[in-house]
């Protein structure tokens, strides 16, 4: 039963959902072709469904807050709920995709039932004549991180727009009787009461090692340090704290991941600086044109680094830490911005905060929940950072669903408390694309950000010399062939 408790990070997104913050991830993929029917789609997930378990899991929580919440089969489990179908009014383009994106994500997830839905789109406005469909997917934070979720996806479509026949059918699935309240609260006090036992453990194992464990308690400790030290400097104030509601705005950038690399190579950094260099410039220009004149050179952005070992890869729960990364709002110079940012990276991950922030991380796992609760509350209500910014690397080949190719997905990063923006970046089959979320009332001008993300990346390619070439534009179907989907 051990595997099936939330960890101390999966648990504190549960905690953090209060003063209208939801934490979900969510996405919008858009597709090529004729949308399946919506009995079409519950009949390809449910196929693979026993490849991802949890999603037929709910979560169970523990009388009196005395241990964290466990996944439990949902004996009730009916997809139809989970797998829902709904239209785009006309003319049915991105705006009205914008809108619905919105709606479907500023609602929670009830935690009564498997954390996820997913929503099929029609009546997409058709591109060059092709038509076109959309897929919203909502999972639970506490569920799935953005790097393992990547993975997921893969088991839920298919490389190659023939899928293979499986060899066999699925296994029948059985759900596992629903443990009472009383087997909840023995089960945690026990885990409790074991606790120390491993700790006696963990303990002798360290004078089998001392070299080792010294140098990885001087790496833990380095570590902490940066990471109090960051926490101890609050960010300045800008346009992107204040208190938010419970609904959202939803906005996309397209750019291409060949644009973002010739950037790099010719002024320097990583890809990932070229984005938060991006998003400074962005935001640089969206606070001016609000008259907004921020009190620092910077604002400060969350960036979660992920920690998961390679043969993790595709397990459900978070392995996340996390680093502060600058976004220099007052340097104009767009080549200078670049630099700046790249030199705080470096030296962001010299300091050991990622190594800090999964020291903290893990010892949540041996918090006593009512105290973790507290301290997830606590976090939320203390800013230490102005925005999130999430970089998640997807594959760079098509990927089909039931025959229909993919060709842009758009992710969405949850927002905490006091938080109004989110920004999130994920790479696709050469496409670079930026999910931004916003509080309905604090970000009205949503629209106007995702241009100056736009004016923002130009402005970076100028400097460095780039023309730029936008995202890979769809292959153009064969002669006298139409593009192809297979039908369930």
């Amino acid at each position: 039963m051990a595997d099936d408790r939330l960890t101390g990070l999966d648990a504190s997104f549960l905690h953090l959902e209060n003063g209208g913050a939801h934490m979900h991830v969510a996405g919008v993929m858009i597709f090529d072709g004729e949308p399946p029917s919506q009995d079409e789609l519950i009949e390809a997930t449910e196929s693979r469904l026993h490849l991802v378990p949890r999603y037929r899991q709910k979560l169970a929580f523990v009388p009196f807050g005395q241990g964290r919440p466990r996944w439990v089969d949902d004996p009730h489990l009916n997809l139809q709920y989970h797998i829902r179908r709904t239209a785009l009014p006309p003319p049915g383009g991105d705006e009205q995709l914008r809108l619905l994106a919105g709606r479907v994500f500023s609602q929670p997830l009830d935690r009564d039932k498997p954390l996820w839905e997913m929503w099929l789109v029609e009546g997409l406005e058709r591109d060059g004549g092709e038509p076109r469909f959309a897929v919203l997917s909502k999972t639970h934070h506490a569920l799935v991180d953005g790097i393992s979720g990547v993975d997921i996806v893969s088991v839920l479509f298919d490389a190659s727009p023939d899928p293979p026949t499986p060899p066999e059918e699925p296994p029948r699935w059985l759900p596992r009787p629903e443990p009472s309240g009383a087997q909840l609260l023995a089960e945690a006090l026990l885990e409790r009461a074991t606790v120390p036992g491993e700790v006696v453990r963990s303990v002798r194992a360290l004078f089998r090692g001392p070299r080792q464990v010294a140098r990885g308690a001087l790496d833990s400790l380095t570590g902490l340090g940066a990471m109090a030290w960051a926490g101890l400097r609050p960010p300045p104030p800008s346009p992107y704290n204040t208190r938010i509601g419970p609904h959202r705005r939803f906005a996309w950038v397209r750019a291409s991941l060949d644009d973002m690399k010739a950037i790099k190579d010719s002024l320097g950094g990583t890809v990932n600086d070229v984005v938060l260099a991006t998003v400074a410039g962005a935001l640089a220009r969206h606070m001016r044109r609000r008259g907004f004149e921020p009190k620092e050179d910077e604002l400060r952005a969350m960036v979660p680094v992920s920690v998961r070992a390679g043969a993790e890869r595709g397990a459900l729960g978070n392995r996340v830490a996390a680093m502060m990364a600058p976004l220099p709002v007052r340097v104009e110079d767009a080549k200078s911005r670049l630099r700046v940012v790249s030199d705080h990276m470096r030296q962001v991950k010299q300091s050991g905060q990622v190594v800090g922030a999964q020291v903290l991380t893990d010892l949540s796992g041996f918090a006593p929940p009512t105290l973790m609760s507290q301290g997830a509350r606590l976090i939320s209500t203390q800013r230490f950072f102005n925005l999130v910014v999430t970089n998640v690397p997807g594959p760079q080949y098509p990927l089909y669903l039931m025959g229909r190719e993919l060709r842009e997905v758009y992710p969405m990063v949850p927002l905490a408390s006091g938080q109004a923006l989110g920004v999130a970046i994920m790479s696709y089959n050469g496409g670079m694309n930026f999910g931004l979320v916003g509080d309905w009332d604090a970000m009205h001008d949503l629209d106007e950000l995702a241009g100056d993300f736009d004016a923002a990346l130009e402005e970076l390619a100028s400097a460095a010399g780039v023309k730029l070439r936008g995202p890979p534009a769809p292959p153009a179907p064969a002669p006298g062939r139409e593009r192809r989907h297979v039908a369930t």
